[in-house]
């Protein structure tokens, strides 16, 4: 199984079935100041849950930095 995150190609022996548990893995359990869209839409953190990914889908996670 395969997404692409962040524009790089990742593969998955198991594809995590919601994005909520892509975060997870992916963001190490942190998800105060993440913003994600699959396949150009935003999806709010409240239905992170309930979306499903499939095979080849597009994620992009933001990640909120600090700076002057």
């Amino acid at each position: 199984m395969e997404l692409t995150i962040n524009h790089e190609k990742k593969h998955y022996t198991h594809l995590p079935s919601t994005l909520e548990a892509l975060i997870h893995l992916e963001a190490r359990g942190k998800s105060k100041g993440i913003a994600v869209a699959v396949n150009n839409q935003v999806i709010s953190k409240a239905d992170w849950g309930n979306t499903i990914l499939q095979d080849k889908d597009s994620v992009l996670i933001i990640t909120a930095t600090q700076g002057g």
